[in-house]
């Protein structure tokens, strides 16, 4: 079967943080060396479900800039999550690019399972904040 979904989010912010340095509310991930790390605008009230997030039980989702695979790092926020980008290649990723979140080697339910739940829900979580485009409909 072929995919007929594809997520994005623009990346609004990337900054180089210290080893040591906290991201996110309540300083829960904290980097182990420098980094780079981008901030992209999408977030649980986009219905990127707050699970998708790193914790000390389980390893974080995963969205795609400059064609890898980059970790999500902190907590997924109502508007924002941040994704290290570190190993990628400087100037890879600047603000304004996209982030893919379904699509380009991550399928829904990959996703699901990271956020701990199913393709379906992650799909019917999608919100009304997203610039639709239907391709072929």
């Amino acid at each position: 079967m072929r995919p007929v979904v594809e997520l994005k989010g623009r990346i609004i912010q990337v900054r180089a943080v210290d080893r040591g340095d906290t991201i996110g509310y309540g300083a829960s991930f904290s980097v182990a060396r420098p980094s780079r790390i981008a901030t992209i605008a999408l977030g649980y009230g986009d219905g990127y479900l707050r699970a998708a997030g790193a914790s000390k039980t389980k390893a974080a989702a995963h969205v795609v800039i400059g064609g890898r695979h980059c970790p999500v790092v902190g907590r997924v926020t109502m508007d924002l999550i941040t994704a290290d980008v570190t190993d990628l290649p400087e100037g890879t990723v600047r603000r304004g690019d996209f982030a893919t979140v379904i699509g380009d080697g991550i399928d829904v339910d990959e996703l699901g399972a990271a956020m701990g739940t199913v393709g379906y829900e992650v799909l019917t979580h999608l919100g009304r904040r997203y610039h639709r485009i239907y391709k072929d409909a």
